[in-house]
């Protein structure tokens, strides 16, 4: 099952603090809004979303080019995930947590 790209997106305390600290490991913004209390930050392949009051934990995000086998074999894992956004059979995100209680969220963009 290929599940795309890899990012986390982290909960953060400052924004300012947080992007700062990113940017000298060598991160660099590629996108996102201050002011709006979220940025993505990138150095090669890795890609770190800082997002301030925006959810309680940390998030790890997968972008996949296809979703529709992901959703078939989490139906066949038995996963209680959400189908918030997309299609009524298959729709282009899927958010649950994993045995341990953290976030994932697999997240089709069309672009």
């Amino acid at each position: 099952m290929e599940l795309g790209r890899f990012s986390v997106s982290l909960n953060v305390k400052d924004i300012e603090v947080s992007k700062q600290f990113y940017q000298n490991l060598g991160f660099e913004i590629v996108a996102g809004d201050q002011a709006q209390n979220w940025l993505v930050l990138q150095n090669g392949d890795a890609k770190v979303g800082i997002f301030q009051g925006m959810f309680e934990q940390n998030i790890m995000t997968f972008n996949p080019k296809d979703i529709k086998p992901i959703h078939k074999k989490l139906d066949e894992m038995g996963v209680d995930y959400s189908r918030q956004m997309g299609g009524e059979d298959y729709p282009k995100m899927a958010l649950f947590k994993d045995p341990d209680g953290n976030d994932i969220l697999i997240d089709q963009h069309d672009v």
